[in-house]
């Protein structure tokens, strides 16, 4: 298919086929791992696994959820390591796999993380999660998905109202220490005195706490969550983006993606993780300009940032630059996300 013909006629589907296969390759069968890539970066490799098959109803890959399962917490007994952040992508990640297949072991290992997360809250700030067991730091990122998987495990677990509590007592703390900044865009964490320190404004701090603002929402019908998360989603599309063209909208773009994201490789997953989590937002607040900018996104990452290989890139504008796991997983959440809202 041609650059023009993409345009015109997208097909999702076969394109998140091709581009799965492609990060199959990485996968390690003997550490149920991705290589080239992280730790945290593999959960939200699976994560990515689960949803295209959930999506596109195409089996090939559903082993690959019971094998990580059963391989990779060889590595880290329970998915548990000292970063709390890490410790949350694996949770959302068997909520994930308990949603595919409804084994209710994932949905155990899922809440046996959030009771380990819930050790890293304390009275410092006036509550809130630690980044890691060194207790020196308390960002967005580890507070968001601490919201997030509490919210999913009280969907998943309606006998018990533990889950919500822990939820809405995130919520209120985060809000109190201001983590969203006067741009309408979460910034990185707290400084010293317990205040926004006026850090990085990353994509994926913008689309995590959508996926607990439209769980909180769905959870209790307060229509306040889903204000504030089309703020902030709205301050994003127009933040982090390349310029929109006429009648369309900008491509998702990470704060300094071009200059200095060389060598990172956390940076690289970012952008699929807001799109995942704009998807998850979507089906509270099914505002058409969400649904055409995932779209936009998946039609750029094809065209614009693939090498005949079918790998993705980090400049989902183009251009490619390289392949790993993490930049292939992370594009990879924006062709799945396109594919139910394609039509």
């Amino acid at each position: 298919m041609s650059a023009e013909d993409a345009v015109r006629q997208p097909d999702y589907r076969a394109w998140a086929a091709a581009g799965m296969a492609a990060l199959q390759r990485w996968y390690r069968p003997w550490t149920g791992c991705w290589g080239t890539t992280g730790w945290w970066n593999s959960a939200n490799a699976l994560t990515a696994v689960i949803a295209y098959t959930r999506r596109t109803g195409d089996e090939r890959y559903r082993g690959v959820v019971e094998r990580t399962f059963r391989v990779a917490r060889r590595w880290h007994r329970n998915f548990l390591v000292s970063f709390y952040d890490d410790n949350g992508w694996w949770g959302l990640a068997w909520v994930a796999a308990y949603d595919l297949t409804g084994e209710i072991g994932y949905l155990d290992a899922a809440r046996r993380i959030f009771a380990h997360m819930l050790t890293g809250w304390d009275g410092t700030c006036g509550g809130g999660v630690w980044w890691n067991t060194e207790r020196r730091y308390k960002n967005a990122i580890t507070n968001e998905l601490f919201l997030t998987l509490a919210a999913r495990l009280q969907q998943r677990c309606p006998g018990t109202r533990e889950y919500l509590g822990w939820a809405q007592r995130e919520w209120d703390w985060f809000c109190a220490r201001g983590l969203i900044g006067a741009s309408g865009l979460v910034n990185d964490g707290l400084d010293q005195s317990c205040r926004n320190n006026g850090g990085q404004t990353w994509t994926y701090n913008q689309g995590v706490v959508l996926g607990g603002l439209a769980a909180l929402h769905e959870l209790t019908g307060d229509a306040a969550y889903l204000r504030q998360g089309e703020a902030i989603a709205d301050a994003a599309l127009a933040a982090l983006t390349t310029p929109a063209p006429a009648g369309g909208h900008g491509v998702l773009l990470e704060p300094r993606e071009y200059t200095t994201a060389r060598g990172d490789s956390d940076r690289p997953q970012f952008k699929g993780i807001f799109v995942r989590n704009l998807f998850d937002f979507y089906g509270q607040s099914p505002r058409p300009a969400y649904r055409e900018f995932i779209c936009d996104n998946a039609r750029s990452i094809w065209v614009n940032d693939r090498n005949i290989s079918n790998q993705f890139g980090l400049h989902w504008a183009g251009p490619f630059d390289h392949a790993d796991a993490g930049r292939q997983s992370s594009a990879l959440d924006a062709l799945i996300a396109a594919v139910p809202l394609a039509g």
